[in-house]
């Protein structure tokens, strides 16, 4: 059946908005061609998790027809629990099924309560700043804006100004700790109390999920320059490269501490550079590569592309050739240990990882908020009310996004005991361990760029000194492997 396939515009012509050739899941054969093929690989291979690149070019009810199908297949019957499987994709509003034109499309907005995940562009944006169709120096919470402005910024101000672009900033990055949740409630930095839904983002709610399993919380992957890179382009020129990899450190416990589903790409726990590339997928293995050994961060090999790079060439060329950039061993050793101190971290405790809104809402909430906080701050506590979660249950969280060490103080944490999480009292960076909480002042201080946890009651142990809960961590928390990923079964679907 020629054309049936494939979506064909108003004058029977090929779409290609999904830079490609669109398939036509409105049509019950190719929705059939989907469903047959993901069950298979799910039954075969034991596939138990599917990304759909640009989920949005197919439809709500496409995705309900494969949950149900997906569901059907049991251990016993099939040799794989189908409830398990993770469907999660790329849920943008652009392209043939723009606001719904030609049905419901399966994008952010639509997929509320459907226990799909979609990236959250909202704390992408936040932790890097900026856009993709932005400049790519705009700076963002973990990339100095306002608290240590580059020369771009200060000549090309953000419309709300530096201060409040980064407030605006850690209120989406705020949403997207409790797993973009939409009906979440918190203060925010007007001091108004709003819902995720209530704070905008460039024209939509920033929150938008049901549960935090709707949530994939991200701030580097394939598309776009990677986490490294950004930091490279958006830092301060001054900022030294043992301040850049702080940055990117602070830039990852974001994501790794919040609600939600984390996302990272391969070597961002590595620096990995491809030096600068918007978009590499034709750039081969000279751009692409990862050095696993941590020697080097692929930076500085040249200029990518043109195809897709060249007119950024003039704000590329004189970072790449400036040796000062240059990631050293020691920089990379210590952004490696901290990243697998950030999974042993959320490990932890099941605070990092609740399920529903109503275990979020009701066990975390945010300090320092309001127009009188203190700007480049983020500061979230988890207390366990109730829930029956296993390891801490009390967690304080402070992101300091600033140039200084910053002291903290809030009424709220008096007389609470808490301390310096194990994985941080041992940390591989020096600067980690010197974060401290006092009880009686309801205090913490914490170092400048830098994410200090802090933590109180593991439960079954509250009569241990810190040195013994520490090493009851150490024995319950999943180990944590560094170096080469383990091979992962998860299948993109284009």
């Amino acid at each position: 059946m020629p054309g049936y396939y494939h979506r064909l515009d108003a004058n029977g012509k090929l779409e290609t908005a999904g830079f490609g050739e669109d398939t036509a899941s409105e049509h019950r054969m190719m929705e059939k061609l989907m469903i047959d093929t993901l069950v298979l690989n799910a039954r075969e291979y034991k596939i138990d998790g599917f990304r759909f690149d640009i989920m949005n070019f197919h439809f709500t009810y496409n995705m309900q027809h494969i949950q149900e199908a997906l569901r059907a297949l049991t251990p016993q019957k099939d040799g794989v629990d189908g409830s398990k499987i993770y469907i999660y994709g790329e849920g943008w509003n652009f392209g043939d099924t723009r606001n719904n034109q030609i049905g419901p499309e399966a994008g952010q907005m639509n997929l509320y309560g459907f226990g799909i995940g979609t990236f959250n562009d909202r704390i992408r944006d936040g932790i890097r700043g900026g856009n993709p169709f932005a400049d790519e120096r705009a700076q963002g919470f973990a990339t100095g804006l306002f608290t240590d402005s580059s020369e771009f910024t200060n000549q090309n101000p953000p419309h709300l100004g530096q201060k409040g672009q980064l407030l605006h900033y850690s209120d989406w990055i705020l949403i997207g700790l409790t797993g973009n949740l939409r009906d979440y409630s918190f203060v925010d930095s007007t001091g108004a109390t709003v819902t995720g839904a209530g704070v905008h983002y460039n024209g939509q709610p920033a929150g938008y999920t049901a549960t935090p399993i709707e949530a994939i919380n991200y701030c580097s992957a394939h598309d776009n320059q990677d986490l490294f890179d950004a930091v490279q382009l958006k830092s301060n020129l001054n900022d030294s490269i043992a301040t850049r990899a702080r940055r990117q450190v602070l830039a990852m416990s974001l994501v790794a501490l919040g609600q939600g589903v984390p996302f990272f790409q391969g070597g961002d726990d590595l620096m990995r550079s491809k030096d600068m590339d918007q978009n590499s997928y034709d750039s081969g293995d000279w751009f692409n590569k990862i050095d696993w050994s941590g020697r080097t961060a692929n930076w500085g090999i040249g200029l990518p592309l043109a195809s897709q790079n060249e007119s950024q060439w003039p704000i590329m060329t004189p970072l790449l050739s400036n040796p000062a950039y240059t990631p050293q061993p020691a920089n990379i050793v210590y952004c490696s240990a901290a990243f697998s101190e950030l999974l042993q971290i959320r490990y932890s405790s099941q605070l990092f990882r609740m399920p529903t809104f109503k275990d979020v809402q009701q066990n975390l909430i945010f300090l320092n908020t309001g127009q009188r906080q203190i700007p480049g701050l983020i500061v979230m506590k988890l207390d366990a009310n109730g829930y029956p979660s296993e390891g801490y249950k009390h967690i304080l969280v402070v992101f300091n996004a600033t140039n200084s060490s910053v002291t903290f103080s809030d009424i709220r944490l008096q007389g609470q005991p808490l301390y310096l999480h194990p994985a941080q009292q041992h940390s591989n960076d020096p600067a980690t361990r010197q974060s401290s909480f006092n009880s009686k002042r309801g205090s913490a201080i914490v170092p400048a760029l830098t994410t200090a946890v802090f933590v109180s009651g593991v439960e079954g142990n509250a009569g241990l000194e810190e040195n013994e809960i520490s090493e009851v961590v150490r024995k319950t928390v999943r180990p944590v492997r560094v170096g080469l990923p383990r091979p992962r079964r998860s299948l993109q679907v284009g």
